[in-house]
């Protein structure tokens, strides 16, 4: 069945399943001493920087976790949105590994800036109160839009005053890249991000994330909060191996750039009809709008995709890197019968 519902939902990329069987063919030393391992590590030096040290992870929870274990401590705060995934749908895991209060602030449209957050820059030094210590931001939001390079470079140079750390999501940093038009490094390295959670599951590829440090003293410690966290594979190769056609190909920007494509095209068709209203600017994968009920009804029969406010009929469509011009048309027809009933 194809969907809108989410890019998780999509298949894994041919090149990516090629490096997996790849990698299959013989034995190889386990927990990362494998040369599938150092040879993506170095192509992420390569494209991120050399102080860049990856760690390769089963998911994303585990990397958010990690990685927000590596930059707090239990009596620090995390300051984030209140749409941001490791508030709303990691089911607390990120609080519960770090021993963290986390600090949502609401955000209009998912992203941080300097003004939201400086009014919860207080209290340091005061032991009955948690220390503010890490920012966490999604790249691209939770709500389909990106933070340019300028504004993530605003929030590191303010909190970087503080001695705080800079946590960067980039679940779908590739389709950020692409609707920026820029590279991954000038988007997180260049910016002043501390610490990214790479993943490219969202991507094309099948599974596997990377925390990647950009910082010594944060790299010091991350082998052991990542085999803490159970997040350690004996057989890495299976998750380093993917990193290689997704980097050295290209296979990243390819596979955002049809997926951003796609969404832009349904953007299109959804302004054909005055009853949908976008709630969001659509800047990504990711499309938010309103509809009326009964046409949101008769649309779910045919297609998988999520409500996101049930009390406004707001919903969101995702496109994914395999998005065909054949399911564009589909929704197209769809949404014409549809409007033309009710």
């Amino acid at each position: 069945m194809r969907s809108f519902a989410s890019d998780n939902n999509s298949g894994v990329h041919p090149s990516v399943i090629e490096a997996i069987l790849k990698a299959n063919r013989d034995h190889a030393v386990g927990y990362g001493d494998d040369p599938w391992t150092a040879q993506a590590t170095q192509k992420i030096k390569e494209i991120f920087g050399q102080e860049a040290e990856p760690f390769f992870l089963f998911n994303g929870t585990g990397a958010n976790s990690v990685a927000l274990q590596a930059i707090t401590r239990s009596f620090n705060s995390i300051i984030c949105t209140t749409t941001a995934h490791i508030y709303v749908d990691e089911c607390g895991a990120p609080a519960r590994m770090t021993g963290c209060t986390v600090t949502p602030i609401e955000s209009p449209d998912g992203k941080l800036t300097p003004e939201l957050i400086r009014p919860h820059l207080q209290h340091f030094g005061v032991c009955h109160h948690p220390q503010p210590k890490a920012v966490y931001i999604s790249q691209v939001s939770e709500l389909g839009t990106v933070y340019t390079i300028e504004e993530v470079r605003a929030i590191a140079d303010l909190i970087h005053q503080y001695g705080m750390y800079l946590h960067m999501d980039g679940a779908r940093l590739a389709n950020a890249c692409v609707y920026l038009n820029c590279s991954m490094k000038e988007l997180t390295t260049d910016a002043g991000v501390d610490i990214l959670s790479f993943g490219g599951t969202k991507n094309g590829m099948m599974m596997g994330e990377a925390v990647i440090s950009f910082r010594p003293e944060l790299t010091e410690n991350l082998p052991y909060f990542r085999k803490q966290s159970a997040q350690l594979a004996s057989k890495q190769r299976y998750l380093s191996a993917q990193f290689l056609p997704y980097l050295e190909k290209e296979v990243w920007h390819g596979n955002a750039t049809n997926a951003n494509r796609k969404a832009a095209d349904i953007v299109k068709i959804l302004k054909q009809y005055p009853q949908i209203q976008f709630t969001q600017k659509a800047e990504s994968n990711q499309l938010f709008f309103t509809m009326p009920k009964e046409a949101a009804g008769q649309l779910s029969k045919e297609y998988f995709f999520y409500y996101w406010n049930e009390a406004i009929t707001e919903v969101r469509l995702v496109t994914s890197w395999d998005t065909t011009e054949e399911d564009i048309q589909a929704l197209d027809k769809s949404l014409k019968r549809i409007f033309q009933t009710i």
